[in-house]
């Protein structure tokens, strides 16, 4: 049986603004109505597979649960990443999780597929990983190669060798190339994109990693030895998987092995790593402009256009990204989008905030968006979703003034609890221990003003929480 594994970590910095670490670009809407871990989830319903695995990272364990449920998908369960370390351990994990759940008489195949790619024929998709089967179930790890369709600089390529039936054996790998290898690759003929889509068996996949990479098996396998589920997330010792290094799938196994064989793929297929490829596949006006939101385009032609909060009006400019969300504007030419990681790299390095978070950020009991803030005051909308609780807390340095707007907030203030309805408020003093919930059938909005001397999102003291984030 299939096993699909998706792995949802990353954080997409070359889609920034639209990205950032605490909601990358896996989780947005960028092609349609469902976000693109949704639309790869949704793609596998073209052949019989168990329920799929998911790999994310500790901070976007609930983002990722949510949309899995809103999808009306079910799982086997979310791996959750501690530390970055790249796709060979992660892998490891999903591998190690396979065959310990598998039954005597099983031999689980993992799928393993990103959860940030684009495929525009999934018939095609399909086809390719029925083909890639058998390959799989004789012991083979079987890499997807996609069929280029153009000089592409921004791929790794995967150089084909011996065919045996609808598979090749692989000569090589090979890094991203210039240009004029690029072309060369193209002309040539045997040589296909780097998907990073893989389908093996699990314990095939251990035994290689052994083989080649050793202590990346040594530390999965001790940092997985007691696994703790945590509502429907499955956690591994931090302090154990932080000692292991730090490698991909391809440089510690699929170089190295010589079981490796490679299945061709004309799926349409991209893996969105910058704008220009986000323009390449997204529906386009009569002007080959690609318009989101409110947009007046004069005279404009070749244009990624993305508006979030304000109306973006355009005249006579070409071949440009621009990019507006409620705290951020990008206008970049989209020959030089691959440069918008640099500039990422300077909001770390200033120490700001934007690389990190959207203005309107997304927790397990609804969201908030920061409206306004001063030196003491900051102003935020609140949304709760229905049944959902925040954690009791307290705070040292700020009091709260909530406002309903609609619905009704059940709140725990020191030692009452208190109903607050429409147009109705209720103040927390600062040091109180308090609580929010809304026991209604309908989302609640409030405004909530913060006055104190710190008004960080660290100045929370939890004592009870249903999502664990005591």
């Amino acid at each position: 049986m299939i096993l699909p594994v998706i792995m949802a970590g990353g954080t997409g910095s070359r889609l920034w603004p639209l990205s950032r670490e605490l909601y990358p670009k896996q989780f947005l809407n960028v092609t349609g109505e469902l976000s693109m871990l949704q639309q790869t989830v949704a793609r596998l319903s073209g052949f019989e597979h168990s329920a799929p695995v998911l790999i994310c990272n500790e901070e976007h364990r609930f983002i990722a649960a949510e949309q899995m449920r809103l999808g009306g998908f079910e799982h086997g369960g979310i791996i959750l990443e501690p530390v970055g370390r790249n796709t060979a351990p992660a892998i490891a994990l999903a591998a190690l999780q396979a065959v310990n759940n598998a039954t005597a008489d099983e031999e689980p195949i993992l799928l393993v597929l990103a959860a940030d790619h684009i495929i525009e024929n999934e018939q095609a998709f399909k086809t390719s990983v029925d083909k890639a089967l058998p390959f799989a179930q004789n012991g083979k790890l079987v890499t997807f190669g996609i069929v280029p369709t153009a000089p592409e600089t921004g791929y790794g390529y995967i150089k084909s060798g011996t065919q045996d039936g609808d598979a090749f054996s692989v000569s090589e790998f090979v890094e991203k190339p210039n240009l004029e290898t690029a072309e060369e690759y193209l002309a040539s003929g045997n040589f296909y994109w780097n998907s990073g889509m893989f389908l093996f068996k699990a314990s095939r996949y251990l035994e290689e990693l052994a083989k080649f990479a050793p202590e990346i098996l040594s530390v999965c396998q001790k940092a997985f030895a007691a696994p703790s589920k945590d509502l429907e997330f499955v956690r591994v010792d931090k302090a154990i998987f932080e000692t292991c290094p730090d490698d991909s799938i391809d440089y510690a196994v699929m170089e190295k092995s010589k079981e490796v064989v490679v299945v061709p793929m004309t799926a349409g297929w991209s893996d969105v790593g910058s704008f220009s490829a986000l323009w390449d596949v997204s529906e386009k006006d009569a002007n080959q402009n690609v318009i989101k939101g409110d947009v007046i385009s004069v005279g404009s032609t070749k244009n990624y256009i993305y508006a979030e909060n304000k109306l973006v009006a355009t005249v006579g400019i070409d071949n440009l990204i621009i990019i507006e969300t409620k705290d951020a504007i990008l206008v970049a030419h989209k020959d030089k989008v691959q440069d918008v990681k640099t500039v990422v790299r300077q909001l770390k390095e200033s120490g700001r905030t934007e690389h990190k978070i959207h203005r309107e950020v997304y927790r397990p009991w609804g969201k908030y968006d920061s409206i306004d803030s001063g030196v003491r005051d900051q102003v935020k909308r609140i949304t709760v979703k229905p049944g959902e609780k925040l954690s009791i807390q307290k705070h040292y340095h700020r009091a709260e003034h909530w406002i309903v707007v609609s619905g009704t907030a059940s709140v725990l203030n020191g030692d009452k609890t208190i109903l607050v309805s429409e147009n109705e408020s209720i103040y927390i003093p600062l040091g109180t221990i308090h609580a929010l919930e809304n026991p209604g059938k309908i989302p609640l909005e409030m405004i909530e003003v913060q006055t104190g001397s710190y008004l960080g999102e660290d100045d929370i003291v939890r004592f009870e929480d249903k999502y664990g984030r005591v």
